[in-house]
């Protein structure tokens, strides 16, 4: 026998119920679930702080603020494309004169970070937060790629080796990750540290760190960077491991300076992170999308299934088509082509693709 379908159509807030001819009971029950699961809305973008930048200023004044404005758009815009530079890229610079004309808010602060001696020093930033729409057409106009604002949180690891031992995140070198968090902050990417116990213990071994493993500390979350940091003669070697979505990448800095030769780790690893992540400006745009998702029993799966899909950065827009048992339609609307949101599904907690069937499904 037919299953019995209900079409739904939302397009320009306006909500279209076609009924097949069955009881006045059924009809009443659907009406009921419809308050319950609609309405569906245009999707919420991701990456809270991927629209403001930080700069340094010596003052509140308004002409040191205005030297600082383009910087921050700049710093927005490498945020938004995963760049490290835009060297590429020459329409950048004339750009950011225009920083001033979409800034929405600004505010300052004053910061305190600890140097190489171990004294603390103070320094004020400009926080400014521009415009998403403005932004978002600037980063098209200037065929930047674009690196979604759903990125794991890396996890980093640095043991380091003087010659006399291995010790993970020795408190002196304290200075260094504070280097390597601001980098990563200014750059975009999520990063969380390890957090040792009472006594000072790591739930992870020295020498496991050394060897690089990061498969056996990667986790669930499946991004994690080993820094083995050893100092030789006068120069310091670092190695680096980076796993980060079942992709991995090896290498090697070199400086005299430990906290230099992190800093251009950190940057290394979210340049490899942004460009194994980002679209390509040929490949946005607008496109309308089908997908079933099956195996949504109620009302609380029906919700957790699309709000998923509304916070997803690629998604502007979700529409339900039609549902049935176990079963619903949705209709996207993608700023990018398909692959990307394939790609977003499949490495995401909540759908998985059945193959067989060529449907996506709701993860239990």
């Amino acid at each position: 026998m037919e299953p019995r379908r209900y079409m739904v159509s939302y397009l320009c807030g306006r909500l279209d119920v076609h009924f097949p001819v069955y009881s006045e009971n059924m009809r009443i029950i659907f009406l009921i679930l419809l308050l319950i699961l609609l309405p569906v809305g245009t999707a919420v973008a991701a990456g809270v702080g991927l629209y403001t930048g930080e700069v340094r200023v010596e003052s509140q004044q308004k002409s040191e603020r205005d030297r600082a404005l383009p910087q921050a758009l700049r710093q927005v815009l490498q945020k938004l494309s995963g760049r490290g530079s835009f060297d590429d890229y020459p329409l950048v610079e004339a750009a950011l004169d225009g920083a001033a004309s979409i800034v929405v808010s600004f505010s300052y602060r004053n910061v305190e970070s600890t140097l190489a001696d171990n004294s603390r020093s103070a320094q004020l930033y400009l926080i400014a937060r521009f415009a998403e729409a403005e932004v978002n057409e600037l980063l098209k106009k200037l065929a930047l790629p674009l690196w979604p604002a759903e990125r794991r949180p890396l996890e980093i690891w640095v043991v380091v080796d003087e010659g006399t031992g291995r010790r993970i995140m020795p408190l002196e070198y304290a200075y260094a990750w504070d280097s390597m968090n601001e980098i990563a902050a200014a750059r975009g990417l999520p990063v969380r540290w390890p957090e040792p116990d009472e006594e000072g213990i790591f739930p992870v071994d020295a020498q496991l760190l050394w060897g690089g493993y990061t498969e056996d500390i990667a986790g669930e979350n499946g991004a994690v960077m080993i820094a083995a940091a050893r100092r030789e003669g006068a120069e310091w070697s670092v190695r680096l491991n980076l796993d980060y979505g079942g992709q991995n990448w090896a290498w090697r800095q070199h400086d005299v300076d430990l906290q230099q030769a992190l800093a251009d780790s950190m940057h290394e690893a979210v340049n490899l992170v942004a460009q194994a992540n980002t679209i390509a400006a040929i490949d946005q745009g607008r496109w309308l999308h089908e997908m079933t998702v099956t195996g949504i029993r109620g009302a609380d799966d029906y919700r957790r299934c699309l709000g998923y899909l509304q916070q997803l950065s690629i998604v502007d827009r979700v529409a339900v088509t039609a549902a049935s048992r176990g079963m619903v339609h949705f209709s996207l609307e993608l700023n990018a082509v398909p692959l990307y949101l394939d790609e977003t599904l499949s490495s995401g907690p909540v759908l998985e693709f059945d193959g067989t069937e060529n449907r996506w499904s709701l993860r239990k």
